[in-house]
């Protein structure tokens, strides 16, 4: 366990300091976290403090970050679509997060965490699920990393902690969204900002076929449901591909078939293709909560929390930024 970001936690129980208690003089690897009064305990497993318990409403995630690991990384794909969606989202200027306090929450398995520690900056990711495995043996060779399983609504953060604080592509997955949302700004120190993202509820996206299917599949066992995912999802993407070379109806022809198909979106190649296909159409099916915001409820609850400069607007999702002045 990287120690030397001890210092950065606090119990999420009662507020103090934690100390690690390693499992053995040969095995740091491992061991506990206690609060000062020795009344909690938290487990470290595989250098990871682990806040919550290992099984949770985003098992989901964890099984598939840790079944396809890098897929969505810039560095394994060759792209620059997690770096595009960052910077175009958060409008941060790169230079400023340089040894800056950064918080990633909902990381997966750390695309963009790579990208905030590719600008110099101190990155501290949190995820509820076991991602955080597949996050860890990604990034853990940069000294300015480290990782977390732990609860957006019981963080182990002391108020006024981070600079730059951002959760992209996951606030919507969780049982109640604006609770969430609130456990944010005032991790913020003076001046500190917040970028979130969600789904963004629409009369249009109502009808995706994703939500008239997910009644019946968030249902399923997870394993089960990905694997049969597997099975299916290259024909629908295949289905989905042909309906789009449909003169003027393809681009919504394509829509109505229940697959994540990114060709001619983004620059992948035909085996990245099926993969980003087979991830989110997992995510879409699988995941236990799925609540899409839009512009005039973002607006508010960032007003309500006191944050300053704020902007609404759509990127690839609708995005929310904002500045915390004390």
């Amino acid at each position: 366990m990287k120690k030397k970001y001890l210092e950065l936690l606090v119990c999420p129980e009662t507020g103090e300091n934690l100390k690690f208690i390693p499992k053995s003089e040969s095995n740091t690897d491992n061991g506990c976290l206690v609060n000062e009064s020795n009344t909690v305990e938290y487990q470290v497993i595989n250098s990871i403090p682990r806040f919550v318990p290992l099984s949770n409403y985003a098992d989901n995630f964890g099984m598939q970050w840790n079944n396809f690991p890098k897929t969505q990384l810039d560095s394994y794909s060759g792209q620059s679509i997690s770096s595009d969606r960052f910077w175009r989202s958060t409008n941060w200027p790169k230079k400023s997060m340089k040894n800056k306090l950064v918080l990633d929450i909902g990381c997966g398995s750390g695309r963009f965490s790579e990208i905030a520690l590719s600008s110099g900056a101190i990155v501290l990711a949190i995820d509820y699920s076991s991602a955080v495995d597949a996050c860890w043996n990604n990034l853990k060779s940069n000294p300015n990393f480290f990782v977390i399983q732990a609860d957006i609504y019981n963080l182990p953060f002391s108020a006024n902690s981070f600079d730059y604080i951002y959760s992209l592509g996951v606030l919507q997955h969780t049982p109640d969204v604006k609770k969430a949302f609130d456990a944010l700004p005032k991790l913020l120190k003076n001046k500190g900002e917040i970028c979130v993202d969600f789904y963004e509820k629409s009369f249009k996206s109502s009808l995706l076929p994703k939500y008239w299917l997910r009644p019946f599949t968030k249902n399923i066992d997870n394993k089960k449901l990905f694997k049969w995912l597997t099975l299916v999802v290259p024909y629908l993407l295949s289905l989905s591909i042909f309906l789009s070379y449909i003169p003027f109806l393809g681009k919504y022809l394509r829509r109505l078939v229940p697959v994540a198909n990114y060709k001619g979106i983004h620059p992948l190649n035909e085996k990245q293709i099926k993969e980003w296909a087979l991830l989110d159409t997992n995510d879409w099916l699988s995941t236990a909560y799925d609540n899409p915001q839009n512009s005039i409820t973002i607006s508010r609850w960032m007003n309500e929390a006191g944050l300053k400069n704020i902007e609404v607007l759509k990127v690839s999702h609708l995005v929310g930024r904002g500045k915390r002045i004390l």
